[in-house]
């Protein structure tokens, strides 16, 4: 398998922790999203992914975008380490607490809508910063919000192991603290990152710990 990354992107962070948490091999071939005038926008990329985002995954021939859907063709391909356990309706609370990060949240908060901000709409640095905290503050309030309505109690988001609601909510928890919001007021998600952070396939997964971390 071969993993089109960059170190600080949320997504990208997502399928590393997934591929740690199923123990799977895999090659990083890093983007640098902002040197080059972003390499994600290079021909040689859009090769890879049209869309010029990252992730890619490259496995047995067939290219995956998207993050979340990535990680389901890793559960379907290999199941053994569950990121979607239990029966059908506790894997549709699962999904609906990724979503809630990966389609709600990270989207309005990610490295192309705050340049859009900066250089298309003309906020300085300290607008721009509020948006973010706006906008992670409300994302991560709701969030906490239906783990105390789920109430699975457990070390992790939905019980005493990870799954795709954990490995959604660490990389943003990871971005926020870098704008300076912290968590400490959200004790459910607090825990769960806390807990998640002494699992190898996170540390593993962390910025800090890529090839090309900087």
């Amino acid at each position: 398998m071969r993993l089109y990354t960059y170190f600080r992107s949320s997504a990208a962070y997502r399928v590393r922790i997934a591929l740690g948490l199923k123990g799977l091999e895999w090659e990083a071939v890093p983007i640098h999203l902002v040197q080059d005038g972003g390499q994600q926008h290079s021909e040689a990329y859009k090769a890879v992914n049209p869309a010029g985002l990252v992730p890619a995954l490259e496995d047995k021939g067939a290219v995956l975008t998207q993050s979340l859907a990535i990680i389901e063709y890793l559960e379907e391909t290999h199941p053994e380490v569950s990121l979607l356990p239990g029966d059908a309706v506790s894997r549709a609370h699962i999904r609906a607490l990724a979503q809630s990060i990966a389609s709600d949240l990270h989207p309005i908060n990610n490295l192309r809508v705050l340049k859009h901000l900066e250089h298309g709409l003309g906020l300085d640095a300290e607008q721009r910063k509020a948006w973010y905290l706006h906008w992670i503050g409300v994302g991560l309030e709701a969030f906490e919000k239906q783990l105390a309505f789920h109430n699975k109690a457990g070390d992790f988001c939905y019980g005493n192991t990870p799954t795709l609601a954990d490995v959604c909510l660490a990389p943003q928890v990871y971005n926020a603290n870098r704008f300076g919001y912290s968590v400490d007021h959200l004790p459910r998600i607090a825990k769960a990152v806390q807990a998640c952070s002494q699992l190898p396939a996170f540390i593993q997964a962390e910025p800090a710990n890529q090839a090309d971390a900087e």
